[in-house]
């Protein structure tokens, strides 16, 4: 069964104190020592659309401009953490590979007001119209790539599509965190409207974490029907030494990588590490 297809009904209610808006400001802070995006919107400058040509010199650095400041987030599920950086003035887009969590995305989004374009894609087949200043995935959406080849793969893609100089910034679990902290443990939650039910299984030979979760979710407002879906998501646990290989294979440079929680070095201990990378040449 695919992921993310009735979880994300119920996704945002248990997710409800992730702290979303302190990782945008974590996040926009690495942009600002490290990138070369500005939290400035310009894709409907005088009402000329990102993708449409320029004729003139104004018209073509003005497009520059555009690319440079956009940021692409990969993995942005429903859109929570996209208009945390929408909120503090940057130009972003969402891609996710899950058609149910993108449709809540642009509800949210058009609810709030906010003009974000999301596309369907899957990461490991990551195909932009132009360049962005920035790439960033968070929430462990990197994980979800199992195979040492697809990660470099999706790496290489993103590269190609970062303008030069731009920085790609994303986190992953630990091998520690999956193999130590969460493996073979069962989680469960009770809501008013929704439950679930968390079962961990560590695979060790393939470092790979199963999730079977089972999801009741209230079929309506007005009845005490409940509504039971099974879904089964796979992740694998990643070392540091491992992803920044991942990333000096894919041609990006790698420039510094921090521990999620601590905002320090990463150790031994650590659970989930952000990673800052550099456009370092066209390779595809």
């Amino acid at each position: 069964m695919e992921a993310y297809t009735d979880f994300a009904a119920v996704y945002d209610t248990f997710m409800d104190e992730t702290p979303y808006a302190v990782w945008g400001t974590f996040v926009a802070g690495l942009i600002e020592k490290y990138g070369i995006s500005k939290p400035v919107r310009t894709s409907t400058v005088q009402g000329k659309e990102l993708s449409e040509e320029y004729d003139t010199a104004e018209d073509s650095e003005q497009a520059l401009d555009e690319e440079k400041n956009l940021i692409v987030e990969l993995g942005c599920g429903t859109g929570s953490f996209t208009q945390e950086l929408y909120k503090l003035g940057y130009d972003i887009m969402g891609i996710d590979l899950s058609p149910d969590m993108l449709n809540l995305a642009r509800m949210k989004s058009a609810e709030a007001g906010y003009n974000i374009m999301y596309l369907e894609q899957d990461m490991r087949e990551l195909d932009l119209y132009c360049t962005a200043g920035t790439i960033v995935s968070v929430c462990d959406s990197i994980n979800y790539v199992l195979e040492d080849q697809e990660v470099i793969d999706t790496f290489k893609l993103v590269n190609n599509f970062l303008y030069p100089g731009g920085v790609f910034i994303f986190d992953f679990n630990t091998l520690h965190k999956y193999r130590d902290v969460i493996g073979d443990t069962t989680i469960a939650e009770n809501r008013e409207d929704c439950s679930f039910i968390w079962d961990n299984y560590y695979h060790e030979e393939e470092h790979v974490n199963e999730y079977d979760l089972t999801i009741f979710a209230r079929c309506d407002e007005k009845d005490e029907v409940f509504r039971r879906s099974v879904e089964t998501h796979f992740q694998r646990g990643y070392t540091l030494e491992e992803m920044r290989q991942f990333v000096e294979k894919a041609g990006l440079t790698f420039i510094e990588a921090i521990d999620a929680d601590t905002h320090e070095k990463p150790d031994d201990n650590s659970e989930r590490i952000y990673i800052i990378a550099r456009e370092n040449g066209k390779r595809i």
